[in-house]
């Protein structure tokens, strides 16, 4: 007989993608309509932030909170294209994308002027084309760091040793996460500045791997966990017709971070434990505590994992500025899509009869098909 899906721990993995991240604050506000409030929430740049908002901050809060930071940030963009059509919302797109390079984004990040500063040795501090300091205050205004640290669901956010270039995770589980931490997970170069938490510089996690779920799946054991990956870059796409879509997918393939190859990397492991369980069986006693098996019984996550794969698929008017085009219109449909692609998984045939907390690695990707 299945478990309930009570036993199940829910874990939120956000991947990276600028604007394109109130898609995963609509994902989670239907997540938690469904009764799938997450127990451990990882992230990487935006992702990294909406994970704080959520961590951060009571459930009966959060959804509010996360409204607050994507209304804020797309709050001096609230026009809307004078034209019908894919051509005219390119336009708009792109007029909004521009906005936000030359004048910044509300409570997020202001230019650095004059642009000659650029040339001359700065303070590790001000190495970018912009000043995030407005993202601190508007973390510090939504997040409760005492609440996140002491009663939120367990938080770890990726970010990458500049001098090392090693990635690193930042963990509630084993230390105290600070506004410092979140904003190393999102200091994107050229356009963002590194931060430095105890003597060492940190830039966006996403230079490595947009998203956190290997760190997930390597550090998931105990009971059944059920992960939601939100994804906002699709790897798959169409051949690119003119320079502007060479942009455009370059920037997708990049930022997808290959979320399928880890899936199938896991499903493989999960597939030598159980030939090494069922292999341990038949061996003579004599053989069983061989240290080559002992290292076969625990290849890859030591419990049952669902993986549900939830993916912003690229629309057509959408281009290669999707990920800093703040605007209050593509942020709503971003939104709604978010909700939309979890009421979808949820009334699958596939997922409502699947098997809860069946053993090995089960995945779903049951939204529109790429």
């Amino acid at each position: 007989m299945a478990k309930s899906i009570a036993a199940e721990r829910n874990i939120l993995v956000l991947q990276g993608g600028g604007a394109l991240g109130a898609y995963q604050a609509g994902a989670y506000q239907r997540l938690a309509h469904h009764g799938h409030e997450p127990e451990w929430v990882a992230g990487i740049s935006i992702g990294a932030i909406n994970a704080a908002i959520i961590c951060g901050n009571p459930p009966e809060n959060r959804v509010a909170r996360l409204q607050a930071f994507w209304e804020g940030v797309t709050g001096d963009l609230i026009a809307i294209p004078w034209l019908a059509g894919a051509k005219s919302r390119q336009w708009f797109n792109e007029f909004a994308a521009n906005c936000a390079l030359l004048w910044g984004v509300p409570g997020f990040f202001t230019p650095r002027y004059p642009f000659m500063n650029y040339l001359a040795d700065s303070d590790v501090c001000s190495l970018s084309f912009y000043d995030t300091q407005p993202l601190r205050k508007t973390l510090e205004a939504l997040v409760d760091f005492d609440y996140l640290n002491g009663q939120g669901p367990r938080l770890s956010v990726g970010a990458v040793d500049i001098e090392t270039g090693n990635f690193a995770y930042f963990d509630s589980e084993k230390e105290r996460i600070t506004v410092e931490h979140v904003m190393a997970s999102g200091a994107l170069p050229p356009g963002f500045p590194p931060v430095t938490i105890e003597g060492h510089a940190y830039w966006d996690g996403g230079l490595v791997s947009n998203t956190p779920l290997q760190y997930v799946l390597d550090t998931a054991s105990g009971d059944p966990v059920c992960i939601f990956q939100v994804d906002l870059f699709s790897a798959r796409g169409n051949l690119p017709r003119n320079m502007a879509e060479v942009a455009q997918r370059e920037k997708d393939i990049r930022y997808s971070s290959r979320t399928r190859l880890t899936t199938d990397r896991y499903v493989h492991l999960h597939d030598i434990r159980a030939a090494a369980e069922r292999l341990f069986a038949k061996l003579p006693k004599e053989l069983r505590d061989d240290p080559d098996m002992t290292w076969l019984r625990n290849t890859g996550p030591d419990c049952p994992v669902t993986l549900v794969h939830l993916i912003h698929r690229k629309v057509e008017y959408e281009g290669q500025s999707k990920d800093y085009e703040f605007s209050r219109l593509s942020m709503t449909e971003h939104w709604a899509s978010g909700s939309t692609d979890v009421d979808t998984t949820f009334s699958h045939n596939a997922w409502r009869h699947r098997q809860v907390a069946h053993d090995g690695l089960q995945v779903f990707d049951l939204g529109v098909q790429e």
